[in-house]
This record gives C-alpha cells, structure tokens and sequence, in this order.
C-alpha cells in the first residue's frame, strides 16, 4: 500500500478511502487491517473508510481484484464509497472504520484498491480522479 501511494506521489495522509480485499476470513481481515493501521497509524487508520464489494458480487477468484478496481476507480470518479454489504458485527481484530451506508458528496484525492491472492500475490492499486491540466 505504502508503495502504490509513493509511486502515486502520495502520502498516507492523502487517503480516501480503502478498497479491501475483505475475503471474510479471520487471518485475512485482521491482516489487511494491522496492514492499514501500520501504514496511517493506529488513530488516522481507524478513521479511513473501508469498503469491500465482496458481499455483492461473492469471491470471483480471478475476476475479484479486477472487479475491485473497476468499483473503487468509480468511488473516487464519483465523490462516493460504496457500503460494505452483508457487514453486521465488527471484529475487535480489526479495528477498521467499515462502511455501513454510503457515502456521497465525498471527494477523494487518491484511495487504494487491494488484491490479494493464494500463496501470497498481493498487489495495492493507487487510483486518484483525473484532473485535466490547464
């Protein structure tokens, strides 16, 4: 995450929102949480929105990270964070601010969509709006 931000020309301060992989597994979840909370900072990261689609479209395998993308890149396109459907209780291992109901009118200067896959291929997308130069 750190480095798709960098590569990006971004701080963790800058971020919006994150796309979790959010597979709804115990490991995986607590996971990605200490991971957003190492990279913010245990009081910033508890405050940045996480959101996962996974509860709408189920785990497509193959398709999920690109899936992922395709909803977070239209997140920050439309000033929104989609809700995490299907979330009911949090884990008190993952101590994430976890999106219940949208959230609209919600500009974005950059957020991070992640992808992570079986024997450890993970991969962060760093996707800011598209801002014409003038």
């Amino acid at each position: 995450m750190r480095q798709a931000l960098a590569e990006g020309g971004f701080a963790p301060e800058d971020l919006g929102h994150l796309n979790a992989h959010g597979t709804g597994t115990p490991a995986n979840d607590a996971t990605e949480s200490k991971a957003l909370l190492a990279l913010c900072g245990e009081e910033a990261g508890r405050a940045v929105p996480v959101t996962s689609v996974k509860g709408t479209t189920g785990h497509t395998l193959g398709a999920a990270g690109a899936i992922e993308a395709i909803v977070c890149a239209l997140s920050v396109m439309n000033d929104c964070v989609p809700p995490t459907a299907g979330f009911a209780e949090a884990d008190p291992e993952c101590p994430v601010s976890v999106v219940t109901e949208a959230k609209t009118g919600y500009p974005q200067k950059v957020a991070l969509s992640n992808s992570l896959g079986f024997g450890g291929h993970n991969a962060s997308l760093a996707l800011s709006p598209f801002c014409e130069r003038r």
